[in-house]
């Protein structure tokens, strides 16, 4: 892999001038050998198992980091989803498999620790009904520890079953963590059409069809995107933008794929994929709504909103794609409220409505994402949210996600604080007209006829 002087001079500048880093040297790492009939051998073998691949992973990282001059914001870790790990355990609460994983974590001094999750988009098997019962005390009991649950496919449908379930859930984890402003909220998403080698959390797992141990790289720059956008001529049109926008995030890729290869090389392991996302931090500036911004949108979530992502998001696949041949994961823009300063500064403006999230959530890379909502929100009407966020997914076949968060005694325009990368936000209104009828009705939405490709 070749990197010419010029590509280095510009990389330094974003760098040291717009926030750029790579987000996060994931390490995925299958866990199918912990399988036992007992929930303390599991842990005992999960513990194990973590601590002894991803010992080296911090430090490696941080050696990558000094010698290259490239920020490393994260080192996580994903796993095996979980439920597969205890069909033949008949505990029912799991959740000391989630401690011994933010054990292991700590012990290893990565950031988090994904992959206490559930595939249910055709059926809840009894381990998957296990496994998301203990999601609450397990998100409660750590720190590191993410959970994800994927209900719903293009191929499959909607298992509406599930996405109630999985709303009574996330009232469940509120209540859990109702001392600490719902934090568990913050480390469970619901996924439609779920990817196997996400690097990002809350949602990172290690799929079936992953290598026993890989490098997973996310990238970010979100900061230099919007330079680039700013810096050009105010009669500029969209396709100089798109193009602007392309060839920066080519550098950027390139960059990301630099750390991955090195990271893979130095570990023994296999190099996965380059996730192309553009992810926002609290920081002034580091920030996917500020691009919209300069793109030309008012205040984000003003009309024009979502033709502006949908622009930015094409752009930053193309110019990724060029980058690397090894683009995966989710590779996009993400819009999480509360971890991008220009879209809580639009909530607060009443530009950034839920309904208009929904709609930006058709064309960026997952979507509604960090937002903080009333504590008394019923589970029928979270249901109604997740379920919108999967139809867009099914009928679109691409990957979308809700992470709700029902703060306990909080109501609209209250705000909250989660600290470091999550950010804070103000409490967002919630439509109070889902009623109960939709959500009792169970069964499983269609699959679309599109979804039918053999």
């Amino acid at each position: 892999m070749r990197i010419e002087p010029e590509e280095i001079a510009e990389t330094l500048e974003m760098i040291s001038r717009h926030h750029l880093d790579v987000r996060t040297v994931t390490l995925g790492l299958s866990l199918r050998a912990c399988a036992a009939d007992d929930i303390d051998e599991i842990a005992r073998r999960v513990y194990d198992r973590v601590t002894t691949a991803a010992g080296r992973l911090v430090p490696v990282a941080d050696a990558i980091s000094r010698e290259y001059g490239i920020p490393i914001v994260n080192k996580r870790i994903s796993v095996t989803p979980v439920a597969e790990l205890i069909a033949s355990c008949g505990a029912r609460d799991v959740s000391p498999i989630a401690i011994a994983l933010d054990r292991a974590g700590a012990e290893v001094g990565v950031d988090f620790v994904g992959g206490f999750s559930a595939l249910v988009h055709k059926g809840i098997g009894e381990a998957d009904r296990r496994l998301i019962d203990s999601i609450p005390a397990a998100l409660a009991a750590t720190q590191r520890v993410c959970a994800s649950v994927n209900v719903a496919t293009t191929r499959a449908g909607i298992n509406w079953d599930a996405v109630l379930l999985m709303a009574h859930t996330i009232k469940a984890c509120a209540a859990a963590t109702s001392d600490r402003d719902a934090i568990a909220c913050a480390k469970l998403v619901v996924f439609c059409n779920m990817v196997e080698d996400n690097p990002f959390m809350a949602g990172a797992v290690h799929g079936s069809g992953e290598p026993d141990e890989v490098i997973n790289v996310g990238i970010s720059g979100p900061g230099a995107v919007r330079a680039v956008v700013e810096s050009l001529s105010p009669d500029a049109d969209l396709t100089e933008v798109a193009e602007a926008i392309k060839a920066t995030a080519f550098k950027i890729t390139r960059m990301g794929e630099l750390v991955a290869r090195e990271a893979a090389r130095r570990l023994g392991v296999t190099f996965g994929i380059v996730d192309l996302s553009l992810a926002p931090t609290p920081a002034e500036g580091d920030s996917v709504a500020a691009i919209l911004e300069a793109i030309g949108v008012e205040r984000c979530g003003g009309p024009g909103t979502t033709m502006a992502l949908a622009l930015l998001n094409d752009a930053v696949k193309k110019g990724g794609a060029m980058g690397t041949s090894r683009a995966g994961g989710l590779s996009g823009a993400f819009i999480p409220v509360s971890e991008d300063a220009n879209m809580v500064r639009a909530v607060r403006d009443g530009a950034l409505t839920l309904e208009k999230l929904e709609a930006m959530m058709s064309v960026c890379s997952v979507g509604l994402d960090m937002i903080a909502i009333p504590g008394d929100t019923p589970a029928e009407t979270i249901a109604g949210v997740v379920g919108d966020a999967c139809a867009i997914g099914v009928a679109n076949t691409k990957t979308t996600a809700a992470r709700l968060i029902p703060v306990p005694g909080k109501t609209v325009g209250d705000e909250v604080e989660f600290g470091g990368l999550l950010g804070s936000a103000p409490i967002m209104s919630v439509n109070g007209w889902a009623g109960t009828r939709l959500a009792r009705r169970g069964g499983r939405v269609p699959a679309p006829l599109g979804g039918l490709k053999n």
